[in-house]
């Protein structure tokens, strides 16, 4: 199991949450980015990402290294999904355990707004009208 990818293929946090628990975590947080059926009120028909799988990947590690220096964590996983996903699919998991859930909640947040801030992947927004744009 690669702990920090990127794939066409469909999500599974079920590997991820093995991979991340040990016998020292009291938590395993999951967070699912999951593509919702509008943006800023506007009907979406679905989504589509675009990355640069390697350094992505680079970046999931790197942010991971982040978050270990600020808060007591224990393994992290990042998964995220390219290509085209139906409404209701998973484009990301963050997967964080620590030995408490406050580190590992906070911890899992920082990593998916950094993912958003820095991490190589585009975003699509294709709406129900048929019109399409890369959102930020």
């Amino acid at each position: 199991m690669q702990p920090f990818y990127v794939t066409n293929s469909p999500l599974d946090p079920a590997p991820l949450v093995a991979y991340v628990q040990t016998p020292a975590d009291g938590a395993v947080v999951t967070f699912a980015g999951v593509a919702r059926n509008n943006f800023e009120g506007r009907a979406t028909a679905h989504l589509s990402y675009e990355a640069y799988p390697e350094m992505a990947a680079t970046v999931f590690a790197q942010l991971a290294d982040e978050a270990r220096l600020r808060w007591p964590i224990g393994r992290v996983a990042i998964h995220h999904r390219t290509g085209m996903l139906a409404i209701g699919e998973s484009a990301v998991l963050v997967v964080v355990a620590a030995p408490h859930r406050q580190a590992a909640f906070e911890a899992a947040a920082y990593i998916m707004d950094r993912i958003k801030a820095v991490a190589p992947i585009w975003k699509k927004e294709h709406w129900a009208d048929g019109e399409a744009a890369w959102r930020e």
